[in-house]
Parts: structure tokens; sequence; C-alpha cells
């Protein structure tokens, strides 16, 4: 009995410290086209395949259209935020090359919180 309670620990342990990791806040602020980060800034596609390690980003083909809303800055400037299609997500700007440009002048605001969650379906809900 001591055993199995043992391995449940170690199970809900192991479930809690992947949560912890899914829900990270990558970065503490982002580039976008307006203060609200809902201009769309740059579509680009896709010159490598990318698949996400997570919920929160972003996976696709090489060739794919894809349309960014914001940046990462300071801290991490490597990831961008975009969508194609229904999908919407991070991914590396280093997997992409940009093809057409919205908006020259960004705007630097501090990340939310749910800017880090993933979203199924019409709620937000943790890893």
């Amino acid at each position: 009995m001591s055993r199995i309670l043992d391995q449940r620990i170690l199970l809900l342990v192991i479930s809690f410290l992947t949560s912890l990791q899914s829900t990270k806040v990558l970065s503490e602020w982002k580039k976008c086209g307006d203060r609200e980060c809902e201009t769309t800034m740059s579509r680009v596609q896709a010159t490598t395949d990318f698949l996400g390690p997570d919920c929160r980003y972003l996976s696709f083909k090489t060739g794919e259209e894809i349309m960014v809303y914001s940046k990462l800055s300071r801290k991490n400037e490597n990831l961008w935020t975009g969508s194609k299609g229904k999908d919407f997500g991070y991914f590396p700007k280093d997997a992409v090359k940009v093809e057409e440009v919205f908006i020259t002048e960004e705007a630097e605001v501090l990340t939310k919180e749910t800017d880090f969650l993933c979203l199924h379906g019409d709620k937000y809900t943790f890893e």
C-alpha cells in the first residue's frame, strides 16, 4: 500500500512541475503594432517545419503563411506571436522569413499572465 501511495505522490509532483513549466512567463515585455496588440504587424512564411513544445506554441510546415501580432522583447527576443488559420501561438523568428510588413512603428508593452496560457476552445486553461 505504501508503494502505491509513493507512486501516486511522485506522479502528482511530476504533473505539478510540468504545469509550472508550461505556464512560465517567456518575457515581461513584447512589441506590438498598437498598445492592445490587435493590429497585424506583418505576414511571414515558414522556412522550416516547427513543432511547438507545448500548447502555447504555433506549429507549422515549411511554406505556410503566418500573420504576426507581437514579438517578445528584452529577455527573449527570439519568439514572435502569430496565427495560422484558427491556430495561434509562439514561434521562433528564425523559422520564418518576412514577406510583407504592415506596421513600421512598434509599441513596447508589458506582457500579461494570459499571454502565456494555453487557449482551448473559448477558455484559457493551464496545461
